[in-house]
């Protein structure tokens, strides 16, 4: 499971963005948003490196928690 800190993720537009970009890297990752943390926790089978790049492709800026 990876945590990720996304710092302008504040909205219910916002969480479906990342949601859409984390499923196109792999559609049965699980997620968890946490917008009042500005986190997503993602079961998946996908790497870090690969979920941060496409989190930053959809506009949002990010770190590992």
């Amino acid at each position: 499971m990876l945590t990720f800190n996304v710092p302008k993720m504040t909205c219910g537009h916002c969480s479906s963005t990342v949601t859409t970009a984390i499923k196109t890297v792999d559609a049965n990752a699980k997620l968890e948003i946490d917008l009042k943390k500005q986190q997503v926790t993602i079961e998946t089978t996908a790497d870090a490196a690969t979920l941060g790049a496409v989190l930053e492709e959809a506009g949002y800026a990010n770190t590992l928690a």
